[in-house]
């Protein structure tokens, strides 16, 4: 496996900009939202938090409807679980 080094500068401002392989390799577009996850103490994973909810619509194929009712009772049942 072959592992790709990228660097960036910090501003004065606390700024970076990501380089464009890398924003092209996660489809990052301007206004989209990064996310920071520290995995391990002094180790963060970037993450892209772009996709609207809408876009997820279709996503997942049944014939089985699920009414707001049915869905209420899941929630309730997975919480009890926690």
């Amino acid at each position: 496996m072959e592992i790709n080094i990228v660097s960036a500068t910090v501003t004065s401002k606390g700024q970076v900009t990501i380089p464009a392989t890398i924003r092209n390799t996660l489809k990052i577009s301007p206004g989209d939202q990064i996310q920071f996850v520290e995995v391990t103490p002094g180790r963060f994973e970037m993450l892209v938090a772009c996709n609207d909810v809408k876009s997820l619509k279709g996503m997942v194929k049944s014939n089985r409807h699920v009414s707001i009712k049915e869905i209420n009772q899941a929630i309730k049942f997975r919480g009890r679980e926690s």
